[in-house]
Parts: C-alpha cells; structure tokens; sequence
C-alpha cells in the first residue's frame, strides 16, 4: 500500500508543480468565476468557456493560489472536464464530490441516497482525481480539495442561467 501512496503523493506534487491549463481567457466569450476558501486562504479562479451549440467546455483555464492540494485539484479538475459536455462535467463533480465525502457515507445517514448516488455514479472514472482520496482522512483538507469542483459548479450555474 505504501508504494500507492507514494504514486498519488508523487501525481499531487506533478499537478501542483506543473499545473495543467494554467493561464487566461478572455472574458467574455469565456466566464471568470472565483472560488475562495477563508479557512485557509486559497484561491481559485475558473476562465470557461462553453460551446452554446455542443455544450461541451471548450476550453478551460485556471489561475490562483493555495496549498498544494487546493492547487493539484483545480490541475486535475481542468484536465478532466476540458472538452467534455457540461453534463459529463457536472457528473464528474458529483463523482469526485462523492470520493471526498466516503467518510460521511460510514458514518450514517440515508442509505437509499447514498445507493442512488452509487448507481448514478458507478461507470464514472476518475483516473488521476483518485489520487486525492486519501484526503478524506483529514476532514479539515477535504474543502482545499473540493474548492474547484464548487467553483466549477458555480461557474456553469452561471452559464446555464
């Protein structure tokens, strides 16, 4: 098992160092949208850019700065949705959202719920985003983890009204 945790230590540490997607679009055609986590001070910012006719994210950008879990996650996320349909995009949030809350599901709560949300999710692949599982360990560090994919969220809310 160590040499896993290695592996996702050492794919955190490449998002973070090397961030995908990293930079600017112009605003508009693309949507700006922040996300701040006032716990701990990091910051995210989203440039999107959907495809009215297909839409599809036809391109993502992202800017900020925090830890390096906050960072790789944002990384990540831009990686995993650019050129998917804002459907897809808005299922691989559920997905990822759903990695980061495993604790809660151990913990009690409605089980109907948490089957529906197994089934609904259940063909979806994650790929490099599990890396960050481990995360759940340490409830504090789950919002630096999530803050991108709540960004993100707000960012097509925005878009679709």
């Amino acid at each position: 098992m160590a040499g896993l945790e290695d592996l996702y230590r050492e794919t955190i540490l490449d998002h973070y160092r090397a961030p995908r997607n990293r930079g600017e679009l112009p605003v508009p055609p693309a949507h700006k949208v922040e996300g701040f986590n006032p716990l701990c001070g990091d910051e995210v910012v989203l440039y999107l850019e959907v495809d009215p006719d297909t839409d599809t994210v036809r391109d993502v950008k992202i800017a900020g700065q925090g830890c390096s879990i906050s960072q790789a996650s944002t990384s990540m996320m831009s990686a995993a949705v650019k050129g998917k349909s804002v459907a897809e995009a808005r299922t691989l949030t559920r997905a990822f959202k759903a990695l980061m809350s495993i604790h809660e599901s151990k913990i009690g709560g409605d089980t109907d719920e948490v089957d529906v949300a197994a089934d609904e999710l259940a063909g979806v692949r994650l790929g490099d985003l599990e890396a960050l599982q481990g995360v759940v360990k340490f409830p504090v560090r789950i919002k630096c983890a999530t803050l991108a994919w709540n960004t993100l969220t707000q960012g097509l809310d925005e878009i679709d009204a």
